[in-house]
């Protein structure tokens, strides 16, 4: 059985990039996947720190326990000062680099109130400021003299998602992408396995969620679902562009290394075989800075093996990001069959 995306699964990604879920209040989000889920799971409940824990229990013995992880935060930001008049200071939540936010729209607390991040304009700054990036202490949200809000609110860029050929453009496909994903996963559960799914929270500040639902779960094997940015835009001098980390176009990244994790090569040659066997395109993430769940994970009990699969993307934590429709089919495609194929004896093999 092949897993499709459709209309209906596009809508979806759609409603959960348009939500609003700063890490450490996922609510919107969290919402989405508990109505999604209704009717599809053998146990599903919300932990102490905000994670969605599903139970999808197969058929047969000796079932391997696979746990699956999406986070559903996403980078934004806190306010922390009312300088009076709708005006705000705020603090990052999550790595985003001020150069990207001046001139942004925003949207800011549970209201979603309008905003725009603003600066000094050009005319009023000298050429040596100009040379220089905008400090995060200059940057205010205004919300203009009727805005509603208060410090504390979360906000975040208030990009909508659009489809435009071949390509999505949207505000948190980190990892709004994962979590559709796990959520189609879910409901066309393969009966060789306990799935164990974990839509996670905080994992845009250090994956926090994540230890938590590996220790609860404590499985047997674990797969984080996440994006990653494709740094392959052409080279300004023209020459080949060899430091790319991945590439749109080429399917899903599998992972060997990141910051936080050395991926189990048992799982690598579950994923690459897979993908040769089905005749699903796929690639190896150069291995290098970044991470996901799986660096919290594979750490919890007596260690679990662990790897990760990413849809490549553009521009990730800044205001729009945009990856290829088929990369994301692709995604899905590979871990499903590779689902398929797990066994109680996957992890019996040399590691090498």
């Amino acid at each position: 059985m092949t897993i499709n995306i459709g209309n209906s699964q596009l809508k979806l990604l759609e409603k959960l990039c348009n939500a609003m879920a700063v890490s450490g209040e996922e609510g919107e989000v969290r919402a989405i996947v508990l109505e999604e889920l209704k009717g599809h799971t053998d146990d599903l409940k919300v932990d102490a720190l905000g994670n969605v824990l599903v139970t999808k229990k197969g058929s047969g013995r000796k079932r391997p326990k696979v746990m699956l992880a999406a986070h559903m935060d996403e980078i934004g930001f806190i306010l922390t000062a009312d300088d009076g008049e709708g005006i705000f200071r705020f603090e990052t939540i999550g790595s985003i680099d001020s150069r990207q936010m001046v001139g942004k729209q925003v949207q800011v607390g549970k209201e979603h109130a309008p905003g725009v991040i603003g600066a000094r304009p050009i005319h009023l700054t000298t050429a040596d400021e100009r040379r220089k990036k905008i400090p995060l202490d200059n940057l205010r949200i205004d919300l203009g003299p009727g805005g509603k809000a208060k410090i504390g609110d979360r906000a975040t860029f208030a990009t909508k998602f659009r489809r435009v050929g071949p390509s999505l453009f949207a505000k948190a496909l980190d990892d709004r992408l994962g979590v559709a994903t796990l959520i189609e996963l879910v409901k066309n559960a393969p009966p060789n396995i306990d799935l164990l799914a974990a839509f996670t929270v905080q994992e845009e500040v250090g994956p926090r969620g994540a230890k938590v639902a590996a220790y609860a779960f404590d499985p047997d094997m674990a797969i984080a679902i996440d994006s990653t940015p494709a740094n392959d835009l052409p080279t300004w001098d023209g020459e080949e562009n060899t430091a790319y980390n991945t590439k749109l176009d080429h399917g899903p990244a599998i992972y060997t290394a990141d910051s936080g994790t050395l991926a189990d090569p048992r799982l690598v040659r579950l994923l690459t075989e897979t993908g040769d066997a089905e005749g699903i395109p796929y690639q190896i993430r150069q291995p290098g800075g970044g991470g996901t769940d799986a660096g919290a994970i594979h750490k919890q009990r007596a260690g679990i093996p662990s790897v990760s699969v990413s849809v490549p993307g553009r521009y990730a934590h800044s205001a729009i990001g945009l990856v290829r429709l088929n990369d994301w089919k692709n995604t899905l495609a590979l871990l499903d069959a590779a689902l398929r194929r797990v066994n109680p004896s996957l992890l019996a093999g040399e590691r090498v």
